[in-house]
């Protein structure tokens, strides 16, 4: 490798002509030509000379670097099954101005009324509380699509929490996610094997990667969700192949929903699909009801030959969301942070997810937007 990084200071920070530093690091790994103007700015660093570090050290894989030279991985002695490392410390939970209504959740962590409401039947909303459904599942298209704008090789995940909340909160919605049973942040961001319930933190996204970012709020008394994958730069085909898959099996699944039509049978559309094209569909962790509640009945798996109980009528709003993995394996394995799922093979997974409502003549999709072109 042969690569060389120039500081991009005309001066260094005391004003002094540049001078011709040679990066030590660099000159141990053999690559030459990486030069700083000053002994503080080589200190300083830069990220793009951190990632060339990372890059020889450890050729074709994926990169864990943080922008903080203080960042560190809290599970050193955890097998991990691919590449992708978390990257502590997690930054402060950000706060939610006092006007913004909240979950019952959000200062306790605990989501009391839907543990009350487990094992009721799916609910049949009212007109009224459609229409404010509509409302906060459309916020909730707004706030991904903005953090979906800013997915690019050099940025962390931790910026994209701080974008989605504060996009959230500019819509004067509560960040569904933050404390839900003690989860950390504002977003979920899975990047390559982490198959959902990524925790932002410290990691910058390089080129190559995908990451999936789950966006949820709560408005006016009710909850929205949504979530996509999206390419970081150029992608390999096996990627590429994994979006447009998954896409594709959430969009059949949807042209089943209707008055009448039992939830069993979207995994029947979805798995034909993924298995056709090299995927398995991840099976612990399921569609849901959502309203008031952010978690509630229907249960609806994306697998076929599934139990799942129940048909579609009006009224009833759910979220359909398959995540498959590349190859022939279904499971996961848990980061020891009890929130972060992982192939077990370390290969890829991706995810879509859309809010639905059954209508008297078929399905209105509630978050609708763009899907990323591949």
């Amino acid at each position: 490798m042969s690569s060389a990084v120039l500081c991009q200071s005309a001066t260094c920070i005391n004003g002094n002509p540049p001078s011709r530093m040679e990066c030590p690091t660099c000159s141990k790994l053999g690559i030459r030509g990486s030069f700083f103007c000053s002994q503080e700015c080589y200190k300083a660093g830069c990220e793009a000379h951190k990632l060339i570090h990372e890059l020889a050290k450890n050729p074709g894989s994926s990169v864990n670097v943080g922008k903080s030279p203080d960042s560190y991985n809290p599970f050193p002695n955890f097998s991990f099954t691919g590449t992708v490392r978390p990257l502590y410390p997690l930054s402060p939970r950000r706060t939610v101005p006092d006007h913004i209504p909240r979950p019952d959740y959000a200062t306790t962590g605990r989501p009391n009324s839907e543990m009350r409401e487990a094992g009721q039947p799916p609910r049949i909303l009212s007109s009224e509380e459609i229409e404010k459904m509509r409302t906060a599942c459309r916020l909730s298209r707004e706030v991904l699509d903005i953090a979906a704008s800013h997915v690019r090789a050099g940025i962390t995940t931790d910026e994209l929490d701080e974008i989605v909340h504060n996009a959230t909160i500019e819509r004067n919605a509560y960040p569904s996610t933050m404390n839900y049973r003690n989860y950390p942040k504002s977003v979920c961001t899975s990047i390559n094997e982490v198959i959902c319930h990524g925790i932002p933190d410290q990691r910058i996204l390089q080129e190559g990667d995908i990451v999936n970012i789950d966006v949820s709020l709560f408005y006016d008394g009710y909850h929205g969700d949504v979530n996509a994958t999206y390419p970081v730069g150029k992608i390999d085909e096996d990627s590429q192949k994994l979006i447009r898959t998954t896409r594709e099996s959430l969009d059949a699944s949807i042209k089943l929903c209707k008055p009448g039509a039992l939830f069993r049978d979207l995994g029947k559309a979805i798995e034909p699909i993924a298995r056709a094209n090299g995927c398995a569909v991840v099976r612990s962790y399921t569609g849901h009801g959502i309203h008031e509640l952010f978690h509630c009945a229907p249960n609806i798996p994306h697998y076929a030959k599934n139990k799942a109980v129940g048909t579609m009528k009006t009224g009833m709003i759910f979220t359909i969301e398959p995540m498959l993995n590349l190859g022939t394996n279904w499971s996961e394995i848990h980061w020891p942070d009890n929130w972060t799922a992982t192939t077990v093979d370390g290969k890829r997974s991706a995810q879509f997810e859309e809010t639905l409502l059954i209508t008297e003549t078929g399905v209105e999709i509630l978050t609708a937007g763009r899907s990323p072109s591949i």
